[in-house]
């Protein structure tokens, strides 16, 4: 019998152990977790140097250690059972423990492989999670894996959650100060397997969650100083709708360039001709006009999805993506099929100026047929913008640079502006989209054809 003690954690003294994950008579591999510590700045669980079986754990919550300090006595005449396969004795064990309770349940097979346990453990989880979306829809709040983040609980306690498939903010805690132990992780897996699953709600429908692993839980300070400020809510609400609509939106972008060295000439005529005090022509402005124009030839990209039923609008409102010091929100110009280039600049320099004072009203902000997103006064050439849900398609303007084209006889400076096109592959298709930005580069390299 020998003795298993804290090795070098570092210039640290008298931590105290918030949690022993061993007892007496358990058998325990190299690595395998024994307790858990907590510093003033990191949680951390300090692992088992030999293989065999604890004989007398010395340690209980609440008792302070440093380095050398005796946890257990360990005898090594036995073998350790594999790390790999503990999850799955625990569930068997589970199994095992509810067995009597369990039996009059047609719904659930007793007769399951470790692997059906294992499998079964994770879908009641997934289905509790599914649920508890649908019931509260909140597009701020983390769902999922992710809820776990802020629950009080250990690295070991942690690993087995998320081998077992459960997420510890649906764990009842039983440590002290609302802490996750080891047991009521493993509670928590025997209740659900004895209660029968509840409906999944399906992902069209709920809010799509994703079985992926917790956010890395990282001590930045440990790396150097920081310093902590909230996100502004309008990156909150933009970017829970942004990942939503990544990740349920196939996303597929087309690029291509177009000819604007008439219309910049024009553009830079209209300026100069312009009355004092109105508005300047922007770009976007002849952009936003001439998306109307390829909406109305390609009516399938104004559409939106609803369900299994495809909405055709009518109507033609243009969003374009107005950066401010809060964040991106996305006004919307109404009824731009009927309103000239002047008066869509014009209006345009009203919802941005509204927005960047951050008076900008949701109804400003919806309705949209389509979106422009433009880089073109900071720089870069193509992007993949991100579909602004329910549209269907969104255009990224890049900036305009001169290079030589050759126009059959000799290169001459053009001014080129690149273009992207991302489009949802649910309702459009490659060829509907190649089409769609052909033309949009031909009206940008000769306007006159929106006339028509």
């Amino acid at each position: 019998m020998q003795q298993l003690r804290v090795p070098d954690i570092g210039d640290y003294k008298n931590i105290p152990v918030i949690e022993v994950l061993i007892q007496a008579g358990d058998v325990v591999d190299v690595e395998q977790s024994l307790i858990t510590l907590e510093s003033d700045k990191a949680t951390m669980d300090v692992p088992s140097t030999s293989a065999g079986t604890i004989r007398e754990v010395l340690l209980k919550p609440g008792d302070v250690v440093s380095m050398g300090s005796v946890i257990a006595h360990i005898d090594f005449a036995d073998a350790a059972v594999p790390p790999a396969a503990a999850p799955a004795v625990e569930v068997k064990r589970a199994i095992e423990d509810t067995s009597a309770e369990i039996a009059s349940r047609s719904d659930l097979k007793l007769q399951m492989s470790l692997a059906e346990a294992n499998a079964a453990t994770a879908t009641l989880a997934a289905s509790s999670q599914s649920t508890a979306a649908a019931v509260q829809p909140d597009p701020v709040a983390h769902t999922g894996p992710e809820r776990s983040i802020n629950v009080a609980a250990g690295p070991s306690v942690r690993k087995l959650a998320r081998e077992l498939g459960v997420a510890l903010a649906d764990v009842k805690p039983g440590g002290c100060n609302g802490r996750v132990l080891r047991e009521d992780v493993l509670a928590h897996v025997k209740t659900m397997l004895a209660t029968p699953s509840p409906t999944v709600v399906p992902a069209a429908a709920g809010s799509g969650g994703l079985d992926l692993l917790p956010w890395p839980e990282v001590d930045f300070s440990k790396f150097g100083p920081i310093e902590r400020t909230p996100l502004p809510r309008i990156k909150r609400i933009s970017g829970a709708n942004l990942h939503r609509n990544w990740v349920r939106i196939p996303h597929v972008t087309n690029f291509d360039e177009a000819d604007i060295t008439d219309l910049e000439a024009l553009r830079v005529t209209l300026n100069r001709e312009a009355r004092e005090g109105t508005a300047k022509v922007t770009l976007l402005a002849f952009l936003i006009k001439a998306c109307v124009s390829a909406l109305q030839r390609f009516p399938q990209f104004n559409v939106s999805l609803d369900g299994q039923d495809v909405v055709q609008k009518r109507y033609f409102h243009m969003g374009f993506a107005a950066d401010t010091p809060n964040g991106l929100v996305v006004p919307v110009i109404r009824d731009a099929d009927l309103k000239g280039v002047a008066v869509i600049a014009a209006e345009m320099a009203e919802l941005a100026h509204t927005a960047r004072a951050g008076k900008l009203g949701a109804a400003q902000m919806q309705g949209g047929s389509m979106s422009i997103s433009s880089l073109g006064g900071i720089g870069g050439t193509h992007f993949t913008p991100i579909i602004n849900a329910p549209e269907v398609a969104i255009l990224g303007v890049g900036k305009a640079a001169t290079k030589p084209v050759w126009n059959g006889s000799a290169f001459e400076p053009r001014l080129i502006l690149p273009l992207s096109l991302s489009w949802d592959h649910r309702a459009l298709d490659g060829a509907e989209a190649g089409r769609f930005l052909a033309y949009l580069a031909t009206l940008l390299a000769d306007f006159r054809r929106v006339l028509l």
